[in-house]
């Protein structure tokens, strides 16, 4: 079947949650992805951060193939070999102690919520429940992940929310200072707001944030689901600022391109979770596991962390140029290491559909950015080639807008 007809069978059968672009993937390797057709593409979403490793990285295949040949689930009501590797592993390198598993980054910020409000009842007092987090902020689809959102947009259809929440805007410590509350327990923030624009947290504030925490006794809770593990040029995007949170929430691409998520804690937060308190069918799976620590191990071993901060700040770099010569479309460009925002004076969504018709996957949020998150393992060479196809389609919208001046070359 073609294209058309593989969507349109999509559309009979699969919920319309997703605004999904006209295009069947089959076949990934690396940075490139194949369509039905057989046409390739350099792809710049990587799964939206996903694949950090690239599509099947030989590592994380091998893994799945010995994993699968031995023992696919088992209860947590035993143990398995690959949950407790990875788990010393995610230990071992961060500064957190005690690791819960389950399957997506919605579900580890709920097991986070959850941790915090449990911590806090049980230290604090019964009347410890409500946790601050950041306006444009995005952790999760979930009831609980959702109000804590600081999107009320995405809140639209599904009141009533679960309560204890309270949104500030980010960057603002005043505001903050003001939103404290007797009922305050935890705050909880993304040191990069990936969906939220790609709005990167400064160090000052992010400095303040952690001193109130520890003047008023609060947990303080980094949502490192689209930012962690070397995105940033870091192996946790919160090096960059020095500062260890007591609880800390993975995802994306911990499994290598299989669903796993995580929540880190450290210990003494980690001991007010007991037997019963907080579980999760599948989480910590074997196979998901040992995909997990073999695209770890690659992470680690093949030089990523710091290939990502190189490599994006040479993206940075090119891309601020583009910003200067099309003024007239860019506003400015954002973030760290290979996550990255063009901010744009126009809709967002014909840059990306010309850039998907000329072989380049990127996206856009918050409908006016472009977002730039390639795989760990892209090339300078394939940095240059997307950056030429997104100047050209740049050049062709500006002389189209007649914004001539700003598109000669």
């Amino acid at each position: 079947m073609d294209t058309s007809a593989w969507i349109a069978l999509g559309e009979k059968y699969i919920m319309s949650t997703y605004a999904r672009q006209p295009l069947v993937l089959v076949r990934g390797q690396g940075t490139r992805v194949w369509d039905v057709e057989g046409r390739e593409y350099l792809d710049f979403v990587g799964g939206i951060a996903v694949n950090s490793l690239g599509h099947c990285h030989p590592r994380v295949v091998e893994a799945l193939k010995d994993q699968a040949q031995k023992l696919l689930h088992c209860s947590n009501l035993y143990w398995n070999i690959p949950q407790i590797q990875l788990a010393q592993l995610l230990v071992e390198h961060s500064a957190l102690d005690k690791v819960f598993f389950c399957n997506s980054g919605a579900e580890a910020v709920e097991a986070a919520i959850k941790l915090a409000r449990k911590y806090a009842k049980e230290r604090l007092g019964p009347d410890k429940y409500e946790i601050i987090t950041m306006r444009r902020s995005f952790h999760g689809r979930t009831m609980g992940a959702l109000a804590a959102t600081g999107q009320e947009k995405l809140h639209q259809g599904f009141a009533p929310l679960p309560p204890g929440f309270r949104y500030v805007p980010f960057n603002d410590l005043d505001s903050l200072k003001a939103a404290l509350s007797p009922h305050t327990c935890a705050i909880m923030l993304e040191p990069v707001q990936g969906e939220g624009g790609v709005h990167v947290a400064e160090e000052d504030y992010l400095q303040g944030v952690a001193e109130i925490c520890r003047k008023q006794g609060l947990l303080l809770i980094f949502d490192e689901i689209q930012c962690g593990l070397g995105r940033t040029g870091y192996l946790f995007a919160c090096e960059h600022y020095g500062i260890e949170p007591d609880i800390m929430t993975l995802a994306k691409a911990l499994g290598g391109g299989v669903a796993i998520g995580a929540m880190l804690a450290k210990e003494e937060v980690a001991r007010a979770f007991r037997p019963g308190d907080h579980a999760s069918t599948f989480g910590g799976n074997p196979l998901a596991t040992a995909a997990g620590a073999a695209a770890f191990k690659a992470l680690l071993e093949e030089d990523l962390i710091n290939r990502a901060r190189t490599l994006g700040e040479y993206l940075y770099y090119r891309l601020e140029e583009l910003a200067h010569k099309f003024p007239s479309l860019v506003v400015e460009v954002r973030g760290r290491g290979l996550l990255l925002g063009m901010e744009m004076r126009i809709p967002v969504a014909p840059v990306v559909e010309a850039c998907r018709e000329k072989g380049l996957l990127v996206n856009g949020v918050q409908g006016n950015v472009l977002r730039l998150v390639p795989p760990l393992v892209v090339s300078k060479q394939e940095i240059d080639q997307a950056l030429c196809i997104i100047k050209e389609v740049l050049e062709k919208i500006s002389w189209e807008e007649g914004s001539c001046a700003y598109g000669q070359t």
